[in-house]
């Protein structure tokens, strides 16, 4: 590689950089998610995301406004031929607080999944029940998560196309029981960025044999549908994301959100009077007649 091409490359990755950490910082000041006195539980699968996010904090912590702890956390599913050395190893170069959470979920899962099924869901659940109660047992205020932009809108389209349901993944939850903070710092981010950084950064990734390497998933089909929305209309992507932010309920059909049934009419105002101009009415092809005239109201 020229020297020219080496400038080029450290170049775009400084841009890169300052864009996931402007992402990042901009979802935890937006979102209120780590606060003074905060300690953090990175949760790190071993995936290029947890990673990045893992890495990004770090640096934030250095220079932000308010002080808080990161601690690292695996948790150790027991997964056939998982390489339980490269985490601790990759923790302690980086001279970090960390743990590792040692439970075999993995045989619950096979036992209780039939073969050929998605895992994804039971093994979630397990996961999440355990790292809940480590989070208290280490006194850890946030639990932070490495769902990314991508991940929160194909959350959306899989509960819309196989739950019925218009639901997405939050930035910030608190748990049913209200005994844990979850927080999601990539919120902003997308992951053909995550990618970029995690290959710069060279992470020691370790794959996920359990869940997400399964082919033919729902989840894979929604990302399939991403990438080429992403491809033919650049901008989609994040255009979806901006509407989860941005919720109208009285224009959707929730009883619960937004009460239909008391739709009082309310005349003690004025009248708007809306004007249309001659050029207006005939370039729709709109009958005049179908307006009142207002002057005679």
């Amino acid at each position: 590689m020229s020297q020219q091409d080496t400038r080029k490359e450290t170049l775009e990755f400084n841009k890169l950089q300052k864009r996931l950490r402007r992402n990042v910082g901009n979802a935890i000041i937006d979102y209120n998610m780590i606060e003074e006195n905060d300690v953090v539980m990175a949760c790190i699968s071993g995936g290029k995301d947890s990673f990045a996010m893992l890495d990004i904090l770090l640096r934030l912590k250095e220079s932000a406004p308010v002080n808080f702890e990161v601690v690292a956390v695996n948790l150790d599913q027991k997964q056939p031929g998982f390489p339980e050395h490269i985490l601790p190893e990759y923790f302690e170069s980086l001279n970090i607080p960390y743990y590792i959470v040692d439970k075999d979920t993995y045989s619950v899962v096979k036992e209780k999944v039939p073969e050929g099924k998605t895992t994804c869901g039971l093994c979630s659940r397990l996961r999440r029940g355990t790292l809940y109660s480590f989070a208290e047992k280490i006194g850890a205020t946030k639990i932070a998560l490495g769902h990314h932009l991508d991940d929160i809108v194909e959350t959306m389209f899989l509960n819309m196309f196989h739950g019925a349901r218009l639901k997405a993944m939050p930035p910030k939850l608190r748990s049913d029981d209200g005994r844990n903070v979850v927080i999601r710092p990539l919120t902003y981010c997308r992951e053909k960025d995550l990618i970029q950084y995690a290959e710069h950064k060279a992470f020691p990734i370790i794959p996920c044999n359990l869940c997400g390497s399964q082919e033919n998933l729902q989840r894979q089909s929604i990302k399939a549908m991403l990438v080429d929305w992403d491809r033919k209309t650049p901008g989609r992507v994040e255009s979806i994301f901006k509407s989860i932010q941005n919720v109208s309920p009285s224009q959707l059909a929730d009883k619960e959100l937004f009460d239909f049934v008391n739709l009082p009419i309310d005349r003690t105002e004025k009248r708007q009077e809306y004007a249309f101009s001659e050029a207006t009415v005939s370039s729709t092809n709109i009958d005049e007649s179908m307006f009142i005239d207002v002057t005679n109201v």
